[in-house]
């Protein structure tokens, strides 16, 4: 999230964060090569599973009590 009113080390205020693609942040990659993009991936699906089995936990929980 942008946290504007910052002072950069240039002295202008703004986003120091990076993440608007202002430049005051540091370098980021924008783009990966196909096996880095399947890795990413592959980890994002994980990590959707494991919210929704927390999910589910939370919702049997709920009826349960």
């Amino acid at each position: 999230m942008c946290q504007s009113g910052n002072v950069s080390t240039s002295g202008v205020t703004g986003c120091t964060c990076g993440c608007c693609g202002c430049g005051c942040g540091p370098f980021s990659r924008r783009f990966f090569s196909k096996s880095e993009e399947m890795e990413r991936v592959e980890n994002y699906r994980k990590q959707l599973k494991l919210e929704l089995a927390a999910v589910e936990e939370q919702i049997k929980e709920c009826k349960e009590g």
